[in-house]
């Protein structure tokens, strides 16, 4: 089908351009919301993100016709349940639907936040049912597909397209493989209740149907920034009409988009079998000031890991690898951190460094390869800093001192190159110690020569030891001077002890990322770098 939008009247309603559809969305932007963000200490974490919904090669489910697409959306919780989010509307006929309704998101940096789609075929018996009152059971299953609103939101141009695949269990191999795709499209939400009423006529129309006058309908797109065509509302059908004046169509600041980028009208005559007849084609601009915003460019995570003291195969070590499979408090800070970061960094190499061990016939190093080599530092995702750790715990020994210093150092002659060879690159490196630290001035001197370079660095605390000496560093209150009387140009650095969190509903990536947004755009405002359109 063309773009023919049900709900009522076997989709001749309008869809998305209303002042009632804007007044009555349940994921409009919400300013309760955002007061209740800002009084949990999250101003700035987070964004107000639209999401747009269409799809490519559906399973045709009907005999006479084509499917009757509607989509779902789900957000998983942290127990694997699916909360039921939002519906588009059903659109006739049609195996590569673009839906017009959107999704208002709070996209929380410090959150990865799961996201699952379904996608349904709507019996014919209830397409004058408001979508909200059916019952999925109901209708007939076309597919699913799940990410997370962060693997969106790092695309260059807001967009990521995902098979539909059957849901986990599903039985029968007559079901073909491929079940089309769904095409998702993110758009940072402007907070303004401004908009514009358009009254919409055309005149001379062509005669498209043999006996009788067209059915004529619009449909208006605006184009964004990445030269998306995204169409954000559709009139209602009028019936016999080549003069028609449709009812004004109210659009607001977020659903127009910028004066830079015209409105696209596109008018159709209506069929019920959804081949639409284009009658014709415009544009026309919508002008309004523009709105200006600094997004996040790439932040590359740097890991690094401390070996403290402990034999790492008794219980009683913070190091231990449990036989079970449950995680040890520096496991978990990888796996929690590095779940968020890792959608920011493109290749998903990291680095990842030991320090305060010896390797095997060696002396002690402040800065060796967790992975073993000599030659090189990075490892393969996620799950490859994790295995590099606890291979490391069978091939080094654990000593002391520790040193913060040579590790602080490697990660900002990183971050120089960058500056080097690559200025939007932004770097974070990851420290997990017990707590133990003898070269606090010689760390201080490190983060203040580190404070003019694209680097933030975040320290979890494990274990029971006294933090004072971390807590010096994170300088809160003042900014770290160094041994020569320097004071660092920014602050760059965050601390959180693991067991002071770990009974909070604010989690320890939430405490722990909590100034990174405010670090990295301090960073590149102080530098005039503004993203690539």
């Amino acid at each position: 089908m063309g773009n023919c939008c049900s709900d009522v009247a076997g989709g001749q309603s309008a869809v998305g351009g209303t002042a009632s559809f804007q007044a009555n969305s349940s994921n409009a932007p919400n300013d309760a919301v955002d007061a209740f963000l800002n009084s949990r200490g999250y101003k700035g974490l987070y964004s107000q993100i639209e999401l747009s919904l269409s799809a490519t090669n559906l399973r045709d489910r009907d005999i006479l016709s084509k499917s009757d697409p509607m989509a779902v959306i789900y957000t998983k919780q942290k127990d694997g349940l699916l909360q039921e989010f939002g519906r588009t509307e059903v659109l006739l006929n049609s195996l590569s639907p673009k839906w017009i309704k959107k999704f208002t998101i709070t996209y929380q940096f410090e959150i990865v936040q799961h996201l699952v789609f379904h996608v349904y075929d709507v019996d014919t018996q209830f397409h004058n049912i408001d979508v909200k009152m059916l019952r999925l059971e109901e209708q007939q299953f076309l597919g699913e597909a799940n990410c997370t609103l962060s693997e969106i939101i790092t695309r260059s141009n807001k967009s990521l397209t995902l098979d539909l695949v059957n849901k986990p269990g599903s039985s029968g191999s007559a079901i073909p493989k491929k079940l089309g795709q769904i095409t998702l499209f993110a758009e940072e939400s402007f907070a303004s209740k401004t908009t514009t009423e358009l009254v919409l006529r055309c005149s001379d129309l062509e005669s498209k149907d043999l006996f009788s006058k067209s059915d004529p309908f619009l449909i208006i797109s605006k184009v964004t920034e990445s030269g998306v065509a995204v169409p954000i509302c559709k009139t209602e059908v009028l019936k016999n009409d080549h003069s028609p004046r449709w009812k004004p169509v109210f659009l607001s600041i977020q659903q127009a988009g910028s004066k830079d980028s015209p409105l696209i009208i596109e008018c159709f005559n209506f069929n019920g079998n959804g081949k639409h007849d284009l009658l014709g084609i415009g544009e026309f601009a919508f002008c309004r000031d523009r709105i200006k915003f600094v997004h996040a460019c790439c932040i590359r995570p740097k890991s690094s890991q401390q070996a403290s003291n402990g034999n790492p195969r008794l219980p009683d070590s913070l190091h231990y690898i449990d036989p079970s499979g449950r995680p040890n408090a520096y496991q978990k800070a990888i796996l929690e951190v590095g779940e968020v970061l890792q959608f920011y960094d493109s290749d998903k190499r990291f680095p990842a460094w030991g320090f305060g061990a010896r390797p095997i016939d060696g002396p002690v190093s402040h800065c060796f390869n967790l992975n073993g080599s000599s030659n090189y530092c990075e490892v393969e995702g996620i799950q490859g800093i994790l295995a590099a750790y606890i291979s490391a715990l069978y091939n080094v020994s654990l000593a002391g001192p520790t040193l913060f210093g040579p590790v602080v150092t490697a990660a900002a002659h990183i971050a120089s190159q960058g500056v080097t060879s690559d200025r939007r690159k932004y770097f974070v490196l990851l420290i997990i110690t017990d707590g133990v630290i003898t070269d606090l001035q010689e760390t201080i001197d490190a983060f203040v020569k580190a404070s003019d370079l694209p680097l933030s660095v975040l320290i979890v605390g494990v274990g029971g030891a006294d933090f004072k000496e971390m807590e010096i560093l994170d300088a809160d209150k003042e900014r770290l001077e160094s041994s020569t009387g320097r004071v660092a140009s920014r602050d760059i650095v965050q601390f959180v002890p693991f067991r002071d969190v770990q009974s909070r509903e604010i989690s320890v990536v939430q405490s722990l990322l909590a100034e990174l947004p405010s670090q990295f755009l301090t960073y590149v405002r102080s530098r005039n770098l503004y993203p690539i359109s």
